[in-house]
């Protein structure tokens, strides 16, 4: 019952991490790593799934904020969302490979959904990009542990 806990634990820090919400997945997973009872490649992939998962809320919140975007409330100045287009046109949908970055990859995902990337190509891409993150940090905790 314990590893379920540890694993929904994970998977809802990584969820919650990649999605505008105030939380880091990274000491989670290192916590996890360091007590060695519980499988590696499980880990990977709670971790990477709860991520991948939360940058396509992202995706559809961008996706929807073209509706909203002429609100008084509406948390992101014209001026920026424009910028943010321009960059994301620019360099295109291989910007998602920096999704993995904290702040500025929730940013991209957002500008994606704006921008109708489509879902597919959009999933694949976050994905090689979240994994990739805690695959490196995977590697780094292991390299500590000896």
């Amino acid at each position: 019952m314990i590893d379920l806990a540890s694993y929904t634990g994970l998977f809802t820090a990584a969820f919650g991490a990649a999605t505008i919400l105030p939380m880091q997945s990274e000491p989670v997973l290192v916590g996890l790593l360091l007590t060695s009872k519980f499988s590696v490649p499980v880990l990977l992939a709670v971790a990477s799934v709860g991520n991948t998962l939360g940058s396509i809320v992202n995706w559809f919140l961008g996706r929807g904020l073209e509706t909203l975007r002429n609100r008084r409330w509406f948390p992101v100045g014209e001026e920026a969302l424009e910028r943010s287009s321009r960059w994301y046109r620019k360099y295109g949908k291989w910007t998602l490979l920096l999704s993995w970055m904290p702040v500025f990859g929730d940013a991209i995902t957002v500008v994606a959904g704006v921008l109708k990337e489509p879902l597919l190509p959009f999933t694949i891409l976050v994905f090689v990009a979240k994994t990739g993150r805690y695959v490196v940090l995977t590697l780094a905790t292991l390299q500590l542990l000896g």
